[in-house]
C-alpha cells in the first residue's frame, strides 16, 4: 500500500513563498506528531511522500478538513501567530494525514498541485 500526506495551502492569502513553506512545515510536523506509529513506520520506509496542493478559501480548506476527519484522517490546521504576514490567528493550512494514499486521494486526488 502506497503512503502519502498533503498539505492544503490558502491561496487567497497570496502568501510569500518562504511564509508559505513554514507554514506547510508546521502543518506537516504538527500532522506526523499525532498519527499511528504502525502508519508512520510505513510511510517512513516508503520515502515519507508529501504533496502541496492549492485551495482558494477558508472554506474550502475547512470543508476537505472535515472531509478527511469523517474518514478518520488524522488533520493538523496551522493558524499564524501574526509576527510577520498576517493578522494573528489566520487560518493558513492544513495537512492531512500521512495514510493511504487511496484515502486521502478520495479528498484531494482533484486538487491543483502547488
Amino acid at each position: 500500500m502506497d503512503f502519502k500526506q498533503v498539505i492544503l495551502v490558502r491561496m487567497d492569502l497570496k502568501l510569500p513563498p518562504g511564509k508559505l513553506s513554514v507554514q506547510a512545515a508546521h502543518a506537516s510536523v504538527e500532522a506526523v506528531l499525532r498519527t499511528d506509529k504502525a502508519i508512520l513506520k510505513h510511510w517512513r520506509s516508503e520515502g515519507m511522500k508529501k504533496v502541496v496542493l492549492k485551495v482558494s478559501t477558508l472554506e474550502e480548506l475547512y470543508k476537505y478538513g472535515e472531509e478527511a476527519k469523517s474518514l478518520g484522517l488524522v488533520t493538523a490546521i496551522i493558524t499564524d501567530a501574526g509576527l510577520t504576514t498576517v493578522a494573528s490567528g489566520t487560518t493558513t493550512c492544513i495537512a492531512i494525514g500521512p495514510d493511504a494514499e487511496i484515502k486521502i486521494d478520495k479528498i484531494t486526488g482533484h486538487l491543483k498541485i502547488l
